[in-house]
């Protein structure tokens, strides 16, 4: 029959001490070593975030494209903090770890491609677009069904703040792969408007009245004058469309305003000129069989009982 296991206090302790102390030994030969990589490790933070300034501060010099600078300033400020990285496994000794990491990188990018593979798109796709540049900092655009200003572009998603104050992080591929509409970019843009007309009334006049009254309006671009044209010959109403320039430096607001006081402007003059605006007629149709349409009259006394 084997004997219980005894355990002696005293060797125990022992033994624990003699581990401790090897350990302290160790840690106090390794201790210059890890100040070195520590130091490394936060000389490239700084460093980092010294590239990240420098890279854009002289892409936003010489192109004032703030998107593509931004963009890169990321990408190197991330390459420093990983080289710094392997820098630091280096001075603890640890070349073997950063050798591996090294030789794993074709392997691991193949790997994380297929497992990351919306990740990885969008960061190309964004890479595209910053070289590419469809749009800038703060320029309106419409992209789908999304219409907002352009806030920045991030590595995996464009940041747009709609017109009401919505967030929408849109991931870089879809915008590459969509149509993209800048509203913004030649800071120019046409707008149109319908009024109707009466049949009596006479077009041309009323086409010279809507012009003359466009150019009177503050915003309206006079090197590229406003016109009006027969747009429909409608059931009430001969329709006129009125085409105008503005410019899009607001075009959030200055826009909508703008055009909502041309149709204000538009409304009047025709009206203070004995041009008639006519609402829409609706016509009742007798059949054969049908000789009158009762109609019922009711006052307000009857309509209580």
């Amino acid at each position: 029959m084997q004997e219980p296991l005894k355990l002696n206090p005293d060797k125990v302790t022992a033994d624990f001490n003699r581990v401790l102390d090897e350990y302290w030994e160790k840690f106090l030969f390794l201790l210059p070593n890890i100040v070195f990589a520590l130091l490394i490790f936060f000389v490239t933070l700084w460093l980092a975030g010294k590239v990240k300034k420098l890279i854009g501060g002289r892409l936003l010099a010489k192109t004032e494209d703030k998107i593509t600078g931004d963009y890169l300033s990321v990408i190197a400020k991330w390459g420093v903090v990983i080289a710094g990285l392997l820098l630091s496994f280096q001075a603890l000794g640890l070349s073997g770890i950063a050798g591996g990491l090294l030789a794993s990188a074709g392997v691991s990018a193949v790997v994380i491609g297929f497992a990351l593979k919306d990740i990885a798109e969008n960061f190309l796709a964004g890479l595209i677009l910053a070289f590419n540049r469809p749009f800038d900092v703060n320029d309106t655009v419409q992209v789908n069904t999304i219409t907002g200003r352009v806030i920045s572009l991030n590595l995996r998603t464009t940041h747009i703040q709609t017109f009401d104050s919505k967030d929408v992080y849109v991931p870089n591929g879809t915008i590459l792969t969509s149509a993209v509409t800048n509203f913004t970019r030649n800071g120019l843009i046409r707008l149109d408007f319908v009024v109707g007309i009466d049949y009596n009334d006479d077009i041309e006049q009323a086409i010279a009245l809507i012009e003359k009254t466009a150019l009177t309006i503050e915003g309206v671009l006079q090197r590229d004058p406003p016109y009006a044209t027969v747009d429909e010959l409608a059931t009430s109403t001969v329709n006129l469309r009125v085409f105008f320039w503005t410019e899009t430096d607001d075009y959030k607001k200055g826009v909508v305003l703008l055009k909502g006081k041309l149709m204000q402007e538009t409304k009047k003059a025709l009206l203070a000129n004995g041009f008639g605006l006519p609402a829409s007629i609706q016509e009742l149709k007798l059949y054969d069989h049908q000789k009158s349409i009762p109609i019922r009259v009711m006052n307000a006394a009857q309509e209580e009982r």
